[in-house]
């Protein structure tokens, strides 16, 4: 499956902590666009597509959230809960946010600008891409 979780560079003393996200060196792509999911209601899931190119990296920068990132053949499920922990997301995965903290930021560092046309919102027309059959 074509994710993996990256580790970031915490810088931290008495006054506090840093964490610096780089395009091409702690980021591997240039990063065009970021966004960030805040105050999501309870029980509310989110995501629900793929992206035919776009490469993302995703970063709990406060609280918690669960992924379930599927390739098609295999479902993963990660929790994020960690602000030094990224989850690099590539292209042709589908990915279901969920279990939101009360106080959850997600923030999202996307390798294109937004274009609709690169998402894949139904399932079965993910699995045809990749090449399996829908169940």
């Amino acid at each position: 499956m074509s994710f993996k979780t990256v580790s970031f560079k915490c810088i931290g003393d008495d006054r506090g902590s840093l964490v610096a996200l780089e395009a091409n060196k702690s980021v591997p792509f240039n990063i065009k666009r970021v966004y960030y999911i805040y105050s999501t209601k309870d029980g509310v899931s989110r995501g629900f597509h793929a992206h035919q190119t776009l490469k993302q990296v995703a970063v709990c920068v406060r609280g918690s959230c669960r992924f379930v990132l599927d390739d098609g053949k295999q479902k993963t499920h990660i929790l994020l809960d960690d602000a030094t922990k990224g989850l690099l997301i590539e292209d042709l995965i589908w990915r279901e946010m969920y279990d939101f903290s009360h106080d959850c930021v997600l923030m999202v560092l996307a390798s294109e600008y937004y274009d609709e046309s690169d998402y894949i919102r139904d399932y079965d027309e993910f699995l045809k891409i990749k090449g399996y059959q829908s169940q």
